[in-house]
């Protein structure tokens, strides 16, 4: 407020809005990471996002220390709160819960709220009374939520314990701000979790079309944009070159990638021959972790996933060296079935340790196969189709239920599944969570999933 002039208000300055923001990000990330305010943390994750108004608000992920973890309706109780404070006992606090953590209202007491979806509210308040806090099925704890007769009025309206938004008291004190606090009490919630602090901005339709009566066919693929509202705050946040995530422990993606069929990053003024004759082209993430197998003496008992953990990646000179602090988790590119021998490829790299070459992994026993697929099938990673369900197993953990989808599909058209019924059945509430949103009924979700298999069979040339 001090670095406003005569006249201004907060809205003229957004380069303070977002300085202020950042520092105060800062410091709780401090707060939260180094002095471990809620315990010590093992990995987080935080994503920057900007409301459809302009204000920035951050998405932060925490996973804890086993010794840390907060495990039982007891622990919930000593973090987080979801009562109004005795405000004779604790009248700042209470305050701040009505100014800052208090959902609504809505419903009833006001059904033109943003948060209404076919007349109910899509955050579920008011919530019931519970009181004591309880273990969740697959989401998160009922927070204890007295009827002890706390009633605030909060614009307008009187509201009671049942619309009071979790939070942390220490947070809410400290950072004078809305910070809602909750606990991931199952690992399904996990795949939500990640899914929602990376969906990244709010998107909009852009038509643009002639005066009525003009006789030209609207052609929806030109004329439709998807766009985006950059507002002040946000363009400032990006100008300062503020980052806009965090996240540790890094995760890199591993490279899977045929003999010969590695990428190669060139100038477009380059002669090609150049290019491919260039030492440096010739290697990549892969070749290198076959020639450090070799090299180190170390490396031959590491799969390749498990290589990032202790040797380091250096992009400018293509090659892995020994890793001296810190860890980096590993992750091999997806592989879709269809691609046939870059798919069994990815199996062998997954199972099999120290691998010299791409010979070495088709050898077995000291029989020599011809192909990737003869070498899986012959140590087992291929009977009875397993590797398919541990494909779909794999996407169904952190892939959205449209790719799910596209992943079956693709498995019906291109692979020979002995029983595609029992994948279908097994998968079937990944593919459809996205549905489940506005649909319970299960023949309903069967009739849209098949309506979409059959339409990206028939984009395939085949029949359901």
């Amino acid at each position: 407020m001090e670095e406003l002039l005569p006249g201004q208000t907060p809205q003229d300055r957004p380069d303070v809005v977002v300085r202020v923001y950042r520092a105060k990000l800062l410091d709780l990330h401090d707060f939260l990471i180094k002095k471990g305010h809620l315990g010590k943390v093992a990995a987080w994750a935080h994503v920057t996002e900007f409301q459809q108004r302009g204000l920035p608000h951050e998405h932060f992920l925490l996973v804890m220390e086993p010794g840390s973890k907060v495990r039982t309706p007891d622990d919930y109780d000593k973090v987080i709160f979801a009562e109004l404070p005795d405000p004779k006992k604790y009248p700042l606090l209470n305050s701040l819960v009505c100014k800052h953590m208090m959902h609504g209202p809505c419903g009833d007491l006001n059904p033109k709220c943003a948060c209404m979806r076919d007349g109910e509210c899509r955050f579920r308040y008011p919530r019931q009374y519970c009181e004591t806090t309880q273990q969740g099925k697959d989401s998160y704890p009922v927070y204890r939520r007295r009827k002890d007769g706390q009633i605030a009025k909060v614009r307008k309206k009187e509201l009671d314990n049942r619309w009071v938004v979790p939070y942390n008291p220490e947070l809410l004190m400290r950072y004078n701000c809305h910070i809602n606090v909750e606990v991931c009490c199952s690992i399904k919630s996990c795949k939500y979790l990640y899914k929602y602090i990376h969906k990244g901005c709010d998107m909009a339709s852009v038509a643009v079309r002639g005066d009525k009566g003009d006789g030209i066919c609207v052609n929806e693929v030109l004329n439709y944009r998807n766009a985006r509202m950059i507002t002040a705050p946000e363009a400032c946040y990006r100008m300062f070159g503020f980052p806009l995530y965090s996240m540790s422990p890094a995760v890199l993606q591993l490279q899977v990638h045929l003999p010969g069929y590695h990428m190669v990053a060139f100038n477009p003024k380059e002669d090609i021959s150049d290019v491919v004759n260039r030492e440096k082209s010739q290697k990549s993430m892969l070749t290198e972790f076959f020639r450090t197998i070799c090299e180190h003496p170390d490396a031959p008992k590491y799969l390749y996933r498990e290589f990032p953990e202790h040797f380091r990646w250096i992009k400018s000179k293509k090659q892995w060296v020994p890793r001296k602090q810190r860890i980096q988790i590993g992750r091999l590119v997806q592989a879709h079935p269809a691609k046939s021998e870059r798919y069994y490829l990815r199996v062998l790299l997954n199972h099999v340790r120290g691998p010299t070459s791409y010979l070495n992994l088709k050898m077995y026993r000291d029989v020599t196969y011809d192909t990737f697929r003869d070498a899986c099938e012959a140590m087992g990673f291929t009977e009875t189709d397993k590797t398919l369900d541990v494909c779909l197993a794999e996407s169904a953990e952190y892939s959205m239920p449209v790719s799910i989808r596209r992943l079956y599909a693709l498995i019906l058209a291109c692979c020979e599944y002995a029983n595609a019924r029992s994948l279908y059945n097994k998968y079937f509430d990944a593919m459809v969570e996205d549905y489940r949103r506005d649909i319970d009924s299960h023949r309903v979700l069967e009739q849209m999933l098949l309506r979409d298999l059959s339409d990206r069979l028939a984009g395939m040339g085949k029949d359901i």
